[in-house]
């Protein structure tokens, strides 16, 4: 068993009790983005010459009515663990086992605009067919996608964007 896996058992066992998985993986993939986003508050949460106190008071500035106190507590533990850097790892592995125990599949699925929910569950469809069982989406606006969507499910992944395509259509030329 991995460290990320035992975190992310320590996460989910932590949302479980609290009986807000759904609300906790949303929250906590919220602030998984912003730290891809944003590389100088990634480096310093993971910066372990910066004191973890230090680190959690600038997780409190940020995140100060915006989360629920279950994901504040989870965030802080990652931070003051010294596992700030290994961040988006820990939930991507929490979010898989959360799916998981509710007997689904984790479909990660990046898009330039948001998905409609009609969008969304065609997409669900299409998948749990490719996937052989029920499939749950969590959806990521990423402008670098430019159109369409790129899908992960598991180790697969399925690029269905604009970019590929032309990348594709030029390869062919």
């Amino acid at each position: 068993m991995s460290v990320h896996s035992s975190y992310a058992d320590a996460i989910h066992s932590v949302a479980s009790a609290e009986g807000d998985i759904a609300r906790t993986r949303s929250e906590l993939a919220s602030f998984s983005r912003a730290l891809k986003d944003n590389g100088e508050l990634r480096t310093t949460l993971a910066n372990s010459l910066i004191p973890a106190d230090t680190r959690n008071k600038i997780v409190d500035d940020l995140l100060q009515g915006k989360v629920s106190d279950t994901t504040r507590g989870i965030i802080a533990m990652i931070v003051t663990a010294g596992r700030g850097g290994a961040f988006s790892e820990i939930v991507d592995e929490f979010a898989a086992k959360a799916a998981s125990a509710s007997g689904n599949r984790l479909a990660v699925v990046r898009s330039a605009v948001p998905l409609s929910a009609d969008q969304q569950a065609r997409l669900a469809t299409a998948l749990a067919k490719q996937a052989g069982g029920p499939v749950e989406l969590q959806t990521e606006i990423d402008p670098s996608v430019v159109g369409g969507v790129v899908t992960t499910l598991g180790d697969t992944v399925i690029d269905g964007s604009v970019r590929s395509r032309i990348n594709k259509m030029r390869e062919a030329l």
